[in-house]
């Protein structure tokens, strides 16, 4: 899910996003409109505050704030939370669940933080999900890679982590 928050200081046009390769550890340029991605930068970008955008290194955080849905599973290091002493629902299940949440926010029907307040089994939901600022090493690896990969307003898909199955939303 893309918010399409534009970015004031990084030069682009209405639409594109500055993303890095996983395989090539290379920043990218990404129309969350069209979905075409590109390594040039597009058509309109104003190149003197790219190139003081990237020279700061601001494509490539330090620390992230985002936010999460966690639904644990029989499988999870701890099967209890606030809402539940003893979890027995199956790993497929709590996807199940997941898929669900993700289509209400999706949809629109209903927001991430109210999810996360009403049904995340983390103690984060007091909070809407809200993990804070993290930086890398802080949060089991499946959760960090995800949170970084993300633009600001995106959600990710399904995670999968030794907590349970996880959606991310990045704040920051």
């Amino acid at each position: 899910m893309t918010n399409d928050i534009q970015n004031p200081y990084d030069g682009l046009p209405e639409g594109w996003t500055i993303r890095i390769s996983r395989t090539y550890d290379q920043e990218y340029y990404y129309n969350n409109s069209t979905g075409e991605s590109r390594w040039e930068p597009p058509e309109g970008t104003d190149e003197d505050k790219l190139n003081l955008y990237l020279s700061k290194k601001l494509d490539r955080p330090t620390k992230v704030r985002a936010s999460h849905i966690l639904v644990k599973h029989t499988g999870s290091r701890r099967p209890a939370s606030w809402r539940q002493a003893h979890i027995t629902r199956s790993k497929e299940e709590a996807i199940e669940i997941m898929k669900d949440y993700r289509s209400q926010i999706l949809t629109g029907e209903k927001s991430f933080s109210d999810i996360a307040r009403e049904f995340s089994d983390c103690n984060s939901h007091a909070k809407g999900g809200d993990l804070g600022f993290f930086g890398r090493g802080d949060m089991q690896p499946s959760v960090e890679r995800a949170a970084f990969a993300l633009q600001v307003g995106d959600m990710s898909d399904i995670v999968e982590s030794d907590s349970g199955v996880h959606l991310i939303e990045r704040s920051g």
